[in-house]
């Protein structure tokens, strides 16, 4: 089944068209949070691909099954990417906080939930825990065995054989034998490995006491790449539409788990492997030693919609580098303002001609499914605020349509002056203080911060007034 959607592949390098392999729904993997820990905004915008994917079919008359695991167990180590050395994230922040390892997975698995919610993040089909899916990689990682693309080492872990896929590397282009032994993305074992880049599928318990499970092997814990392949094959029925994530696990999470999956079942599991590029903050990477993390809590703070973040993310395209900054979210903050107020007047200004609805929805679709092209869709939602030819009422019906995809609650109630955040409020106290001194100078340059913060400001004789952008 062709849905007419193009998205780029990684693998192949190019745009490719989204077809449903079953002939009824389009299949979609997109690997989900560790929860160790609250996703920050560069996680969230990588999970809002999957819904933006989503939405799209939907609204282009096609079905769709989203399947989003969450990795509760204890395997993920160091913040570079694959090391798996050190002390486990999950039991770390457990003695952090005093409590269970598991009650620390059910607790930040709630608190990105939540942010999912407060995105107007659609919920995936399904959220299989890793926790609750060790039999799947347990019978996949004896499957691998027998076939002879694993082996039990000297140590008692279970690795997987690199050399033994031929096509490793398609996806990031990093071949075998160029790989260093030793390289960041796996540590290498005392003599337990045939290859050094081989990786481990189920690691031996030795010291380690809590989050483990029993196995043919001796008790222990999955490695990082097979529950990507155990659940994937097993909820999406061996066939993968769209493989999603972000472009940090290209290498070697994805490029692992294709060669377990194909390895496994002899054929291409995923059809598309498609990848959202990395988040900076205010220019810089994101990070705990730069100081400089922000959740979505964060956003909410500063008295901005998070739908904010949201509209920031839709305004630049998945697969490019992005900024994110305070000024770029009140900006988008005071948009949605204005076009919830204007919603409210073009409800009854006019009549609605439904042909120009239908038209203009399409080709906004058309640039979408492009791709994902929303920054140019939304080019044309903005030329169409302006467009006085066009009567309110025929606004309002493009603008409620197209929020099927956009999900920024276009028809919402603008926010009340009561809403006004400590900052605003104390900016506009300075500036009315400057005006009774006649610093007219500091009078503007306030004028001016308000202004970024979605704030306009109308002087009288009786004083300064001000109301939402």
């Amino acid at each position: 089944m062709r849905t007419g959607l193009y998205i780029f592949d990684t693998k192949e390098r190019d745009l490719k068209e989204v077809c449903a392999k079953n002939g009824f729904e389009v299949s979609i993997y997109c690997c989900g949070p560790t929860v160790y820990r609250d996703a920050h905004v560069g996680n969230l915008r990588t999970f809002l691909l999957g819904d933006l994917i989503k939405r799209t079919l939907t609204f282009s008359g096609f079905e769709s099954n989203l399947i989003q695991n969450i990795t509760d167990v204890g395997h993920m180590a160091e913040d570079l990417v694959g090391n798996e050395i050190g002390e486990d994230k999950l039991l770390a922040q457990s003695k952090v906080e005093a409590i269970d390892p598991f009650e620390i997975a059910r607790k930040y698995e709630a608190n990105f939930h939540f942010d999912l919610a407060k995105l107007n993040v659609i919920p995936a089909n399904s959220y299989p825990k890793a926790s609750e899916t060790i039999d799947l990689m347990l019978k996949l990682i004896a499957e691998l065995i027998a076939s002879d693309h694993a082996y039990l080492g000297s140590d008692g872990c279970v690795y997987f054989s690199a050399t033994s896929y031929p096509r490793y590397g398609e996806i990031s282009g990093n071949k075998l034998d160029s790989l260093k032994p030793g390289y960041r993305h796996e540590h290498v074992e005392d003599g337990a490995k045939r290859f050094h880049a081989d990786w481990a599928l189920w690691k031996a318990a030795a010291n380690r006491t809590e989050m483990i499970w029993d196995s043919p092997w001796g008790p222990g814990f999955p490695g990082w790449h097979i529950e990507c392949s155990a659940m994937s094959l097993h909820f999406l029925e061996g066939n993968v539409d769209l493989h999603l994530g972000g472009i940090d696990l290209r290498f070697p999470h994805h490029e692992n788990e294709r060669a377990q999956s194909n390895s496994a079942v002899g054929y291409e599991v995923v059809e598309n492997w498609v990848h959202g590029e990395h988040l900076l903050f205010e220019g810089r990477k994101m990070s705990k030693s730069a100081g400089n993390v922000v959740l979505l809590n964060d956003v909410i703070a500063k008295g901005l919609d998070p739908l904010s973040l949201r509209l920031c993310f839709l305004e630049n395209r998945y697969r490019s580098q992005m900024d994110l900054t305070w000024e770029s979210l009140r900006a988008a903050d005071a948009t949605l303002e204005r076009w919830r107020k204007k919603m409210l007047q073009w409800q009854d200004e006019g009549e609605i001609e439904n042909r120009f609805v239908s038209d203009f929805c399409d080709g906004s679709l058309t640039d979408i499914k492009e791709d994902l092209d929303t920054p140019r869709a939304l080019q044309k939602l903005r030329r169409l605020e302006k467009d006085e030819l066009v009567s309110g009422a025929t606004k309002a019906a493009c603008f409620n349509s197209l929020d099927a995809i956009y999900g920024l609650e276009f028809a919402r109630e603008p926010k009340a002056k009561a809403e006004a955040t400590p900052e605003i409020l104390d900016l506009l106290e300075k500036r009315s203080s400057a005006r009774a001194a006649k610093d007219f100078g500091q009078s503007d340059e306030l004028r001016d911060k308000l202004l970024k913060l979605g704030i306009s400001i109308k002087d009288s004789s009786a004083g300064q007034d001000w109301d939402w952008i």
